[in-house]
């Protein structure tokens, strides 16, 4: 009787975990991230240079198109707020956090966008491209970045300029993470050759996974190239990792954050929750959670002592702005620089996209020393303007 009791337990079990899996939409990353809990981590002897970016889906329109005065007092608070609780914090180089702001093309606001610069002018953050579209071609598209790109450059000095060619530069947020039209239905999105649209309009890296759902790439927790198929979707979803002394390759850069399970914290007493680098007031950035993302160890193939944790948000959402600008976020920020700041096991930098982009290309050209030095290898800062 007992062992018929278990059997029908444990099937009982097995079906709930099926049915998390499939509501959750798992599958398309649970089986790897499964087998790489069985693969050792690499061995680092000495000092672990932790980049620690904060990349936002930065939206003051959400949930609301017709009211300008919400805009402003989204925007404002940010204005206000970010640099009282920033300014408290700095890493070993001397750096506040810094914010990376990817903001929509299709908000697009003279007023937001002056603010925004004036506030990275001061050393808080960087500007980036996000966008969400429908039904799009290419050559929408190519128009739709590269006047955006123009635009942020021209009217607010963002973008860092491509030595090579003087053109702006720009990371990207693909909107609702359906990046290369990975939607199973086609939804917002609609281009097939993103990826390449992409790499021709100055794109650098795309800073959009993880993701909440079937858009989620099979590698996971990897800095990797992709190599686009212009006729097919989703053709980020095997590349080739970045790795020490190889070389750029395929189409476009792709900065994952970390995703996994996290078994210290779990669901009905039984369930891990799942850690997708999310930061909001329902998934505050508790020092477990920080633990988390640097055990994982995000790196360059070959230079592990580099870790790269990538997290995000939506930082224009109301709800989340106590968690993002108070006593949660500063929590975070003290427990990294308490336990992942000491100078002898840990030393922690606050980077910008554009900066763990250089790092990146830094640690695949295996340079050697304070990653510090490599903020702008291969992109200059922009020269924000001022209000």
């Amino acid at each position: 009787m007992i062992a018929v009791v278990a059997i029908i337990l444990f099937a009982l079990f097995i079906a709930a975990f099926i049915f998390i899996v499939r509501k959750k939409k798992m599958q398309s990353w649970l089986w790897n991230y499964t087998k790489s809990q069985f693969s050792s981590s690499p061995k680092v002897s000495g000092v672990k240079h932790v980049m620690f970016c904060f990349v936002d889906h930065y939206e003051p329109q959400w949930l609301n198109k017709d009211n300008i005065e919400l805009e402003r007092k989204r925007v404002d608070r940010w204005m206000v707020d970010y640099p009282k609780m920033a300014q408290k914090f700095t890493d070993a180089d001397g750096c506040h956090p810094k914010h990376s702001f990817f903001y929509p093309e299709e908000e697009y606001r003279k007023e937001h966008l002056d603010k925004i610069s004036d506030l990275c002018a001061k050393g808080f953050g960087e500007i980036e491209i996000h966008l969400h579209h429908e039904n799009d071609t290419s050559d929408n598209l190519r128009k739709t970045l590269s006047g955006f790109a123009n635009t942020l450059h021209n009217e607010h000095n963002a973008l860092s300029l491509d030595p090579s060619t003087g053109k702006p530069t720009y990371a990207f947020i693909h909107g609702n993470w359906v990046l290369d039209n990975s939607h199973p239905k086609g939804h917002w999105c609609g281009v097939n050759d993103e990826l390449i649209v992409l790499r021709e309009t100055g794109c650098y890296a795309d800073f959009t996974f993880p993701s909440p759902d079937e858009s989620q790439p099979a590698m996971l927790n990897t800095i990797y190239y992709a190599k686009d198929d212009p006729v097919k979707p989703k053709s980020y979803e095997t590349g080739k990792p970045v790795e020490k002394g190889g070389r750029a390759w395929g189409d476009i850069l792709l900065v994952q954050g970390i995703l996994g399970l996290n078994w210290k914290v779990k669901k009905k007493g039984i369930f891990p929750q799942i850690e997708n680098s999310d930061v909001r007031s329902t998934f505050p950035p508790t020092p477990n959670r920080v633990d988390l993302w640097v055990e994982q160890g995000i790196h360059v193939k070959g230079k592990p002592e580099w870790i790269f944790i990538k997290i995000h948000t939506h930082g224009a959402q109301d709800n989340d702005m106590n968690t993002l600008l108070g006593e949660p976020i500063e929590a975070m920020h003290r427990h990294l620089n308490e336990k992942y700041n000491d100078g002898e096991n840990f030393v922690l930098h606050y980077v910008s996209a554009r900066e763990m982009y250089n790092i990146i290309k830094a640690a695949e050209a295996d340079l050697k020393g304070d990653p510090n030095n490599f903020r702008n290898y291969v992109l200059p800062a922009p020269m924000f303007k001022r209000l």
